[in-house]
């Protein structure tokens, strides 16, 4: 009997916030590796706030419609 082993390792991703609505608490971050826009709901961010334009980490998570970011983080220049 042969036995896989598969393992799963979360990499964080780095991208740039491509919009992101404060008072709406959602918005989208483009992957620097692909250029695709993925997701990001305020309740994923570690930062204080995300703004236009910022650099950011964070993980790939299976949301309830797709993927979506988690742990966001500022990345600091």
């Amino acid at each position: 009997m042969n036995i896989i082993n598969i393992f799963y390792f979360n990499t964080m991703r780095t991208g740039t916030v491509k919009f992101f609505n404060e008072s709406k608490g959602y918005g989208f971050i483009t992957d620097d590796e692909t250029g695709k826009d993925i997701f990001v709901h305020a309740t994923g961010i570690k930062a204080d706030s995300l703004s236009e334009g910022d650099k950011v980490s964070y993980e790939e998570e299976e949301g309830r419609k797709g993927k979506v970011a988690a742990q966001v983080a500022a990345i600091e220049d």
